[in-house]
This record gives structure tokens, sequence and C-alpha cells, in this order.
């Protein structure tokens, strides 16, 4: 008898520990901090390239990661135009600026930045309406060439930029 009661805490304790590891809370924090009872839409235009040095996927890849943010982190249905917040710009620098100097008198490495001129349009609550310039920047090895890193350090860059750009629009961070 002492066998079997054993046997049973045994398994009421396993059954009692699974049970309390298998129910868990999960809480999403995205930040976003929107009355989605005032607030139903986000119009985000593309945001062509107006930088003297052109990367021709930069304008694209740029509008579409951020549509996906703002898809993916809030509960807005994402229009081309007439959204209750709007989005709208242009990409107004590409550069490239030699940085650290090595002993040879060479760059050691070279700084990549990304500029983007971005107007936002609250229609709800037009105080909040704002035009601000971003930038994001990368370094890479001299030695190497642009082509080489561009699309990585472009991917990184746009990342930083939007998530910027989604925290001053509706995460008020």
């Amino acid at each position: 008898m002492k066998r079997f009661i054993y046997i049973l805490a045994a398994f009421v304790m396993t059954a009692g520990i699974c049970l309390l590891t298998s129910c868990s809370i999960s809480y999403r924090f995205n930040g976003a901090s929107i009355d989605y009872s005032k607030m139903h839409s986000i119009s985000i235009a593309d945001f062509p390239n107006h930088a003297p040095l052109v990367y021709p996927a930069l304008s694209n890849n740029f509008s579409e990661a951020l549509r996906d943010l703002y898809s993916r982190q809030t509960r807005l249905e994402i229009l081309p135009s007439g959204g209750d917040m709007a989005l709208e710009g242009e990409i107004t620098g590409y550069n490239l600026a030699p940085m650290a100097v090595a002993a040879d008198s060479y760059a050691a490495e070279t700084k990549l930045t990304i500029t983007v001129k971005v107007r936002f349009t609250n229609s709800v609550n037009p105080t909040e309406s704002f035009e601000k310039t971003y930038s994001a920047y990368q370094t890479f090895d001299a030695s190497r060439q642009l082509t080489d890193v561009q699309e990585e350090l472009c991917a990184t860059m746009v990342t930083e930029l939007t998530e910027k750009i989604f925290n001053d629009t509706v995460a008020k961070w």
C-alpha cells in the first residue's frame, strides 16, 4: 500500500509539473501604442531614391521593409493611399566616406550611410504629424569592394531605419 501511495504521489507531482510548465502566459511587446478604435489603416508610399549615388534595389527594399514591419507589428490595414496615418518620403543620401586611416595613409575602413527623409501624417491626431530625416551607417573594411558588402550592409541599415520610423510614429518611444 505504501508503494502505491508513493507511485500515486509521484504521478500527481509529475502531472502538476507538466501542467504548470505547459500553461504559460505569453505577452507580445511590440511597442505599438495605437488606439485601434480610432486608427484602422496606414498608407505607406514608395520611397523613391533621390540620392546622388544610387543602389537600385534600395528604394524597393526600404519601402517593402517598412510595410512589412507595420504589417507584422500592428493590426493596421496597409493601404497605398488614404490611410488614417500616412508615411511618405524619399531616400536622400547613399554615401561612402573613408574612415580610420591605416599606417600606410590609406583608409582602413569605409563608412556607408543611408539617409531618408520621412513625412508622417496622422489624420486622427494632426499634432503627432512630423517631417524628419533619419540616417543609419555601417562600416566595412576598405580592402573590400562595395558591391561585395552592399546587400548585407543595406539590409542592416534598412532594418535600423524602419525601426526608428516605427518607434517615432506608433511606438512613441
